[in-house]
């Protein structure tokens, strides 16, 4: 019998933080399949922050998902999830991508990125990406439409015209020697920690708006609370970061 090929190093970390997602999870981590994760050089980490629905065991069910329980019994900032799970990868890169949202096209998402990694494609010198978010169009309404079109091109000109280092959390991507450098997310943090991160990165390192990594979050806040209240609190939340070095928020209310 002929020798197995050998076994690719893990190049892209997939870091997903969660708490009580057992309705949306399956849908990321059906598109995470063995193929996938074999060719572009995948590991899955779930990074759970508490959950008490059956979130771990629809991750314990993928194929190669690595699972970071909170053992602590407190209750995590997404900021701390995050760096759990980053504290796992081993990846030269790490995909922050929220367990409510999806790559619009998987294959292409990936192949991006992991172009990106060995340092190549249209933002090669780049040390962190920023994702446009979507709504997905089974879902979307125009005002998601209208939202979501003039929030990401006034993204585009703040990173890629302005370089101001901005991003939204639903999907972030940087490079872990990066990421490690500035210290990962501010754990302290229950709003605005995504800003941060990329803040503190643009001090030394290019952030850039990847238009061609586009994503698909859930529209359940929006729906919930109205664009003009979550703008307003973004607005707010990440101006205290600037100042303050906190958030005005005490707790971020999980929407499920």
């Amino acid at each position: 019998m002929g020798e197995k090929p050998p076994q690719l190093p893990i190049l892209i970390s997939v870091v997903i933080p969660v708490l009580n997602e057992e309705k949306l999870l399956p849908r990321l981590l059906a598109i995470l399949t063995p193929e996938l994760c074999k060719y572009k050089q995948l590991e899955v980490i779930v990074s759970d922050g508490g959950s008490t629905d059956s979130t771990l065991a629809i991750a314990a069910g993928h194929h190669a998902a690595i699972i970071i329980p909170n053992i602590t019994g407190n209750r995590q900032t997404i900021a701390e999830g995050r760096n759990w799970g980053a504290a796992a990868a081993t990846g030269k890169v790490i995909c922050f991508i929220n367990g409510d949202t999806l790559p619009e096209n998987p294959t292409d998402f990936f192949a991006i990125i992991h172009q990106w990694a060995y340092g190549q494609g249209k933002h090669r010198k780049a040390a962190a990406l920023a994702c446009p978010v979507y709504i997905s169009p089974d879902e979307r309404r125009w005002s998601d439409f209208l939202f979501h079109t003039f929030f990401n091109e006034y993204l585009r000109f703040l990173i890629n015209i302005l370089k101001i280092g901005i991003g939204r959390g639903e999907c972030q991507i940087v490079k872990r020697e990066v990421f490690e450098k500035v210290g990962g997310y501010n754990p302290l943090l229950v709003a605005g920690e995504d800003f941060d991160l990329f803040r503190r990165i643009a001090m030394t390192d290019k952030v850039k708006f990847a238009k061609n990594l586009p994503v698909h979050e859930s529209p359940r806040r929006f729906r919930r609370y109205g664009y003009f209240k979550i703008l307003a609190s973004w607005t707010i939340n990440a101006l205290s970061v600037i100042a303050f070095g906190r958030s005005v928020n005490k707790e971020w209310e999980a929407v499920r």
